[in-house]
């Protein structure tokens, strides 16, 4: 399950997870101009772990979620798509 709020700098989206025991902790992604932060209550000290990335760093993720196994970079097309190679 997930939900998605629209702020008025960013979209956050949570992740809850409702899959087998043990279940982690929820994963909030937060999209704004600069790029993406997820963040998750670590369950052993209840502190929030932050990681950020790039946007160019968004779209080797969505990328490499669906590739074989190997080295890519994404290079632009020169008509604002991109490739893999």
């Amino acid at each position: 399950m997930f939900t998605i709020e629209h702020d008025f700098d960013a979209t956050v989206i949570t992740l809850i997870d409702e899959g087998e025991a043990p279940l982690h902790e929820d994963v909030v992604i937060e999209s704004h101009d600069a790029g993406v932060t997820l963040s998750q209550i670590d369950p052993d000290t209840d502190e929030v772990l932050y990681i950020q990335l790039s946007m160019h760093q968004l779209k080797e993720l969505s990328a490499a979620l669906n590739l074989p196994e190997g080295v890519y970079r994404i290079r632009p097309t020169g008509e604002g798509g991109d490739q893999s190679s």
